[in-house]
């Protein structure tokens, strides 16, 4: 099932259905904390110490109930009051107490008696002189994150009911986590939506948590996908719920999640051959830039296609022919209109192309008939006479990053989103608008929201490899707006596991990185729950 994306009130209605039915507030609460503590292991599978800093109601009690989760997968845990515990909710105080109370079991590797169990209270609504002085605690702050493995904050102080501005004491709070996470490079998760940020329309509080992960609860809000909260939301992971039910049945909005992708990548079957998993033929490669040629191949043979071809202009010949993966059959060429008599069934085209031969890269994407993704300059040829687009014989995906796309369409001050549904209005193609929220978008489907991905993918080659993998894909059967959603997802996962599992960090990832890890993303597509 596909993620809806819902407003305040439709979130709301479908929190009020549920206990309609009998479900228990605090069933819930219980059911998303062990979703956070999941989500949180996803990125940092081995234990370190976790910081929660509680409000006073359910959202303070999801995050208190994720910390008990993974003080039993062996992690410290600290909890960081904003208020006192008398004003706080009775059921953020049961969690409180719960999480103080030693736990039945722990799924660490220590032995019981000699695990470090116990659990830190500071309450940060009393005044400081009462427990420390400000040096003391900025050294024991100090000390405390030195000695963790890995460090992370539960942002647990305000959820999707509160809206700016803040006030004190959460305003001191957040300001304590946003320093935490920039002096002493602590990661932080927000729990539903960041302290500070409206869940509705996306704007936000000066001292707005800077979230690194947000953990959505049940459904992704509207704010959260806001263009102007990326950086304050980073990262969006949905923690479902099954006990929630929206009432939308047909959503305009979606976030591209696991479970709903899984269904598109089936099990092949145990008699499969190479011609039922699509010719895919590649249309890259320029003089210096025959590496494009190169990558895009290598991401239509990781996403499964069964036979690669990449054609390129017979002055590089050599130089790629020698360079490619052996996998793939590299022809020159001497018109790219001869390719209109190839036997392919998707087309890759525009990686590194250049535009010295524009004319007959228009008539190719005018006049083929199979399928096409069409990317970098073969775009940058189309931005000139993107007319084209109304007159194709075949099925076409657009895979732009801001700058083709203001090439292609310039939609002043308008929103990502808002740009991507005009466009594809105006013309029938599908459309993967790349970001750090990338957008597919398709006339009379739901504008999806990919959810993976991390700031190192900002580097050349990334989309070569993301135009190869959505060919493969289509190449299997996928449609092309699956095929987006589903190849934006795998890369993007794809680099967080070359980080987070791997040896890479933001500043190091190369395009190669991601293509060693497609096959991991696509085995977590395969393992996950529907």
């Amino acid at each position: 099932m596909n993620s809806p994306i819902l407003t305040s009130a439709q979130m709301r209605a479908a929190e009020g259905a549920a206990f309609a039915r009998g479900i228990e507030v605090e069933a819930l609460m219980d059911k998303a904390g062990a979703g956070v503590s999941q989500a949180v292991s996803k990125f940092f599978p081995n234990p370190g110490k976790c910081i929660v800093f509680a409000g006073k109601g359910h959202n303070a009690g999801d995050a208190l109930v994720a910390a008990q989760c993974l003080r039993r997968r062996g992690w410290k845990i600290e909890v960081r009051v904003a208020f006192k515990e008398s004003d706080c909710s009775e059921l953020m105080r049961k969690k409180l107490e719960n999480l103080r109370r030693r736990p039945p079991e722990i799924l660490g590797t220590k032995p019981l008696e000699t695990a470090d169990l116990g659990v830190t209270l500071i309450e940060l609504w009393a005044d400081v002189a009462d427990q420390l002085s400000a040096a003391q605690e900025a050294i024991a702050a100090e000390a405390y994150l030195e000695t963790a493995s890995r460090t992370v904050i539960l942002d647990g102080l305000l959820g999707l009911g509160a809206k700016p501005p803040l006030r004190d004491p959460v305003r001191k709070a957040c300001r304590h986590i946003n320093q935490l996470r920039e002096k002493k490079n602590v990661c932080v998760f927000a729990i539903d939506l960041p302290t500070g940020l409206d869940g509705e329309s996306g704007q936000t509080d000066p001292n707005c948590v800077l979230a690194d992960f947000t953990i959505t609860i049940g459904f992704a809000k509207r704010g959260l996908v806001a263009d102007g909260a990326l950086n304050f939301v980073g990262r969006l992971e949905v923690a479902p719920l099954d006990d929630l039910r929206p009432t939308e049945k047909k959503p305009n909005e979606i976030v591209a999640c696991a479970p709903a992708l899984r269904q598109l990548l089936r099990r092949r079957k145990y008699d499969t051959y190479k011609n039922q998993f699509g010719r895919i033929g590649i249309v890259a490669g320029s003089k210096g830039f025959s590496g494009a040629a190169i990558m895009c191949s290598l991401g239509a043979l990781r996403a499964g296609a069964g036979l690669v071809e990449v054609f390129v202009p017979e002055e590089i010949y050599e130089i790629v022919a020698a360079a490619a993966a052996p996998e793939a059959m590299v022809k020159p060429i001497k018109s790219y209109r001869d390719l209109l008599k190839e036997k392919i069934d998707v087309w890759a085209l525009g990686p590194g192309l250049g535009k010295s031969r524009a004319d007959e890269i228009l008539e190719l994407i005018e006049k083929a008939k199979q399928p096409m993704v069409v990317d970098a300059d073969g775009l940058n040829i189309l931005s000139g006479k993107v007319s084209t687009l109304k007159r194709c014989k075949g099925e076409r995906l657009l895979t732009p990053h801001p700058g083709e796309m203001k090439r292609l369409f310039d939609n002043k001050k308008e929103t990502r989103a808002k740009t991507a549904t005009k466009f594809c209005r105006r013309f029938p193609v599908t459309l993967l608008l790349k970001g750090s929220r990338t957008i597919v978008c398709e006339r009379d489907k739901p504008l999806s929201y990919n959810s993976t991905g991390n700031p190192g993918m900002a580097t050349g080659g990334m989309g070569d490899i993301l135009t190869g993998v959505c060919a493969g894909l289509v190449g299997q059967g996928l449609s092309l707006y699956d095929a987006a959603r589903l190849g934006a997802w795998a890369c993007g996962r794809a680099a967080e596991i070359s980080i987070f599992r791997g040896q890479a960090s933001e500043e190091s990832l190369l395009p190669r990185d991601v293509l060693n890890y497609l096959g991991e993303g696509f085995n977590e597509l395969h393992n996950s729950p529907v």
